[in-house]
C-alpha cells in the first residue's frame, strides 16, 4: 500500500477574505460557530500562554496510519508558504508523527505552523521557535515506523472537528478553530461586529459605568 496524494480543491478564498480574520481571536470565532468548528481543547500549543505565536492559514491535511508517517513526508513537497499542516493521526500517543527535522524544513519553507492530533517529539526545539506554532495532543520521544501509508489533502477529523483542505485554521493560547470557506465568508461581519462591541464594553467599564448599564442587566431592588 502506498501514500495517496490528492489534488486539493481550489483554495478559492481571496487574500482579502482571509486577511479580515487576522485580528479575530479563537474565542470570538468559536462563539460564532457555536462550537461546530472548535477543535478539541486537549490539542494544545507547545509554548506557554503569552508566548504562543498565532497560528493562521489554510489547511493542508494529512491522514496518517500511525505509527506510519509516510503521508507527512509526502506533504512536505505539497505544502506551500503560509499554509498550515494538519495531521490526523487518530489521537495516537505512542509514536511521534513529526519532530525537529521535518518541522524545521516546514519552518524554512515559510509554512505557518502545524497541528497534530497525535504526538510530536523534539519539543525542546519546536517549543523554542517563536515564529512556528505547533499544537499537539501528545508528546513522546518514540519516532515513527514505516513510510508507506496514509493520504494527503482529503478531509480529516482533528479533535472531533472535520477539517478539509483549504479550510482557514486559527490557533492561539485559547485553542483552535477551523472555518470552512463558506463560514469564513458568512461569519466575518459578525466577528468584526463583536470585536467592536467588546472594545466598547472595555471602554465603558473603564469610564466608570456600572456593569449593569454596560451589559443591560436588570437589577432587582428589594426594600
Amino acid at each position: 500500500m502506498t501514500v495517496t496524494l490528492h489534488a486539493p480543491p481550489p483554495f478559492d478564498l481571496t487574500p482579502a477574505e482571509i486577511a479580515r480574520w487576522v485580528p479575530v481571536p479563537t474565542t470570538i470565532a468559536v462563539d460564532l460557530v457555536l462550537g461546530a468548528g472548535q477543535i478539541d481543547p486537549a490539542i494544545r500549543p507547545l509554548r506557554p500562554a503569552g508566548l504562543q505565536p498565532r497560528l493562521f492559514g489554510q489547511a493542508v491535511t494529512v491522514r496518517c496510519e500511525a505509527p506510519d508517517f509516510g503521508a507527512v513526508l509526502h506533504a512536505l513537497d505539497v505544502i506551500e508558504q503560509g499554509q498550515v499542516l494538519v495531521i490526523d493521526a487518530g489521537g495516537h500517543r505512542d509514536t511521534a508523527m513529526i519532530g525537529d527535522i521535518l518541522s524545521g524544513h516546514l519552518r524554512n519553507k515559510g509554512v505557518a505552523g502545524l497541528i497534530c492530533d497525535g504526538a510530536v517529539r523534539d519539543t525542546g526545539t519546536l517549543g523554542g521557535w517563536d515564529n512556528f506554532p505547533v499544537f499537539s495532543r501528545w508528546i513522546t520521544p518514540r519516532g515513527p515506523i514505516g513510510a508507506e501509508r496514509g493520504s494527503v489533502n482529503l478531509p480529516v477529523v482533528i479533535g472531533g472537528c472535520l477539517v478539509a483542505p483549504g479550510d482557514l485554521v486559527i490557533g492561539d493560547d485559547d485553542g483552535l478553530v477551523a472555518l470552512s470557506p463558506q463560514a469564513t465568508r458568512t461569519l466575518i461581519a459578525g466577528a468584526e461586529a463583536k470585536l467592536i462591541r467588546e472594545a466598547e464594553c472595555i471602554s465603558a467599564l473603564a469610564s466608570g459605568k456600572s456593569a449593569a448599564d454596560v451589559f443591560g442587566l436588570e437589577v432587582a431592588i428589594r426594600g
